[in-house]
């Protein structure tokens, strides 16, 4: 048996142990990379740490600081108090905000993580006082990134064009961009209605920020749906039960049962997290306007300057701390620490696979099927699901060449090819394995991360499948790109 076929069983065990056992997955992941790797690939210990994505453990630890930091000192409340006004009042509006703010970022050349990164906890702060799922502003807030990520301009535009260039492909830039921004728009309306956004319309800012149980709903418009008895199985804390079943005031009736009882969330303490600050109190004190210059250099730095969004996330929350100790008190401690582990755990493993060739092996075995629009559609399958656990950005330049020798030959045409790679590679980061899924999870507040994490592993998993199928059928198969 080869040491790629060993590799992608070893991927697949790792997620059947961790799905029935409470083995913490991310830690199962590097022990899992270490007896491959030793047993199997002959790597050193060097070899494996040099898998560990250092990079993405700085920006998942950096980002999660410093908004926990904004939310002590009662900057995040601040932001969301402005742009609810901004938006008058309407509750329904304030997911598509944050999509096309996003959408912007990343169009003019922000890294999808960084723009993740600086959108999604302000959008988190928008759930916790509105009573939006935290699911439905994640999503979009990734989609968004998706969707101006192919501009011209833009990082995966940038790489994307230049690999097709550099291949002697034809190309079409702003239809690659014309059609990513479109299909991610159908897709986030979908999500909208999927993720309670029914509920939304309608809703004003006066009342949207009550609490209570009543007027809750499953999909996070108030408590949280606890199913009774519920434990055991793989959470995002590695402890095997459920944060909706233990927490806070939310013991359900019944244990045991199957039924499930509607109680009041338990007070979140994750990044989004501490009680809400009053709209009279919410003023531009000394902290919070360091705080917003602090954001303002975040995204000045990543996006113009190309610093790495994670450094300057933890170089202004150490300012910060300095400068105002009491904003810091606790924040190290509201760190996703187990999404930390879950991720880079994963990273690591699916990075050994690169190492040793796993992912070419897929990629090689598939091109030379002689039938090329079936070698189309499982290309994008690949690109779909190796993205959901790995770089987008590697991806997008190893397979568009795989694809090069059934590209030029004519019956695949090449610019339906490279746009239906793009999207299935790019649409699938709402993985909670990929950076800016992580980064969702991982400011999600606490009550409702599992649930978080759930959701986006089922939807980042479901458009493994759905998203190549959909763009082979739109763009490769009509032939007329």
């Amino acid at each position: 048996m080869s040491d790629q076929v060993i590799s992608i069983i070893g991927l697949v065990l790792v997620f059947a142990v961790a799905t029935f056992s409470s083995v913490h997955m991310g830690a199962l992941a590097i022990v899992a990379a270490f007896v491959v790797g030793t047993a199997f690939v002959g790597e050193s210990a060097d070899d494996i740490f040099g898998g560990f994505p250092g990079d993405l453990f700085v920006v998942l630890v950096g980002v999660t600081f410093l908004f926990a930091i904004a939310k002590n000192n009662g900057t995040v409340d601040w932001l969301v108090h402005r742009a609810t006004g901004a938006v008058g009042g309407r509750i329904a509006l304030i997911p598509w905000v944050m999509f096309l703010v996003t959408a912007v970022l990343t169009a003019t050349g922000a890294v999808v993580p960084a723009a993740v990164g600086i959108i999604a906890p302000i959008g988190m702060g928008f759930c916790v006082r509105y009573r939006i799922n935290p699911v439905l502003m994640g999503l979009l807030i990734i989609n968004g990134a998706s969707a101006g990520g192919f501009s011209p301009i833009s990082i995966f535009g940038s790489i994307t064009n230049g690999v097709v260039s550099r291949n002697d492909l034809a190309g079409n830039p702003t239809l690659l961009f014309v059609s990513s921004f479109v299909f991610n728009v159908v897709l986030s309306v979908g999500v909208f209605f999927l993720f309670g956004g029914r509920g939304l319309i309608g809703r004003r800012a006066e009342d949207g920020a009550e609490t209570g149980v009543e007027k809750g709903s499953e999909e996070g418009e108030g408590g949280t749906l606890v199913p009774a008895g519920v434990s055991g199985g793989n959470t995002p804390d590695g402890s095997g039960n459920s944060a909706e079943s233990t927490g806070g005031t939310g013991t359900s009736a019944g244990a045991g049962t199957g039924t499930a009882t509607r109680t009041a969330a338990p007070a979140p303490s994750g990044p989004a997290a501490t009680e809400e600050i009053p709209p009279e109190d919410l003023r531009l004190d000394g902290p919070r306007v360091l705080t917003l210059l602090g954001l303002v250099a975040l995204v000045v730095g990543s996006l113009f300057f190309d610093l790495d969004v994670g450094l300057m996330a933890l170089t202004v929350s150490v300012v910060l701390t300095l400068v105002s100790p009491a904003s810091a008190k606790g924040a190290v401690d509201r760190c996703a620490w187990s999404t930390v582990l879950l991720v880079c755990g994963i990273v690591t493993f699916v990075s050994m696979m690169e190492r040793i060739g796993t992912i070419d092996y897929l990629g090689d075995s598939v091109a030379s099927i002689n039938a090329p629009l079936l070698a189309a559609l499982l290309i994008c399958l690949i690109g779909a699901v190796v993205s959901a656990f790995a770089s987008t950005t590697g991806i997008l330049g190893a397979l568009i060449p795989l694809a090069v020798p059934f590209l030029q030959d004519g019956h695949v045409g090449a610019v339906g090819m490279i746009i239906a790679l793009a999207i299935s590679s790019s649409v699938v980061d709402s993985s909670p394995f990929s950076t800016s899924g992580a980064l969702v999870t991982a400011n999600a507040p606490e009550a409702d991360r599992e649930r978080v994490f759930k959701r986006l592993m089922a939807w980042g998993l479901s458009m493994c499948a759905v998203a190549p199928a959909a763009t082979w059928v739109l763009f490769v198969v009509p032939g007329w790109l």
